[in-house]
């Protein structure tokens, strides 16, 4: 499969840096360079790409502007490309792949392509999937609802059981179930047991497709929390609250997801 991507960059340095770090990627086909934000949308819209290499800090419509711009349609996966860490939080809450800092290293510019890789077959998978049901709806329904049924109780199966986390030379083998919560720093994932903590490098969305929705939440753009851990729910000010885990943990609640673990926690 062919990746078709963008490359989006103000510096025409940092686009030639780029496209010579990508030369060994033989799925990553270069369709298009752009050196605006307003170039980008449009090229987005036409072209359609598989991925996009943005740049944030841009004159006039900055990387989260181009995102921003094209989400009446099927968004390209994003990888921001940028001098400045500190938008990082913004960069994962805008669904990116990754966040590289400039000059991209090689290593992590590798597994950010094995990441897109992943996505992209996953997604293929659930569109061939969603076409199958549609074909099948029309010509036998009842058949199509055993389907999903069969199909619901599958999806259970693929989360992840065990997840190995590679921390101070070592590699520890984590129960999920043991998780109490988990919380974003950087690109690093702090995964927190009852009685220890673990450094994993992984983005928060790459990590929360990998648990159980049913039990693990994200209740702070920054926090997922394991439910069946949660003992008590203490109210705080302004609409929050703290979630008290097993351990005697305590988690903040924003009031944007806490009507999400309203529908969890009784």
């Amino acid at each position: 499969m062919t990746i078709r991507t963008i490359l989006v960059d103000d510096e025409k340095l940092a686009i030639q840096g780029l496209q010579l770090r990508l030369q060994p990627f033989e799925d990553v086909e270069i369709i298009d360079t752009c050196s605006n934000g307003r170039e980008a949308i449009r090229k987005i819209k036409t072209e359609k790409p598989d991925l996009v290499f943005l740049d944030i800090q841009m004159p006039g419509f900055d990387g989260f502007s181009v995102v921003k711009g094209v989400m009446e349609i099927e968004p390209p996966l994003f990888v921001f490309v940028t001098a400045y860490e500190e938008h990082a939080i913004r960069a994962f809450d805008a669904n990116a792949v990754n966040y590289l800092m400039k000059p991209v290293d090689e290593d992590k510019l590798a597994d950010t392509i094995e990441r897109v890789r992943q996505r992209l077959s996953e997604k293929k998978s659930a569109d061939d999937a969603e076409h199958l049901m549609g074909v099948l709806s029309e010509i036998a329904p009842d058949r199509a609802a055993d389907f999903s049924c069969e199909a619901t109780a599958e999806s259970t199966d693929r989360f992840e059981k065990l997840i190995n986390v590679k921390d101070r030379g070592q590699i520890f083998r984590v129960e999920v179930e043991s998780i109490e919560h988990i919380e974003a720093a950087g690109d690093y994932m702090c995964i927190y047991t009852g009685d220890n903590s673990l450094i994993l490098r992984e983005t928060m969305k790459d990590l929360e497709r990998r648990l159980d929705p049913r039990k693990f939440q994200r209740v702070h753009r920054s926090t997922i929390v394991n439910l069946d851990q949660v003992r008590q729910v203490k109210p705080h000010t302004n609409g929050e609250c703290f979630l008290v885990l097993d351990s005697g943990a305590e988690v903040k609640v924003s009031r944007s997801y806490r009507d999400v673990v309203a529908r969890f926690v009784h």
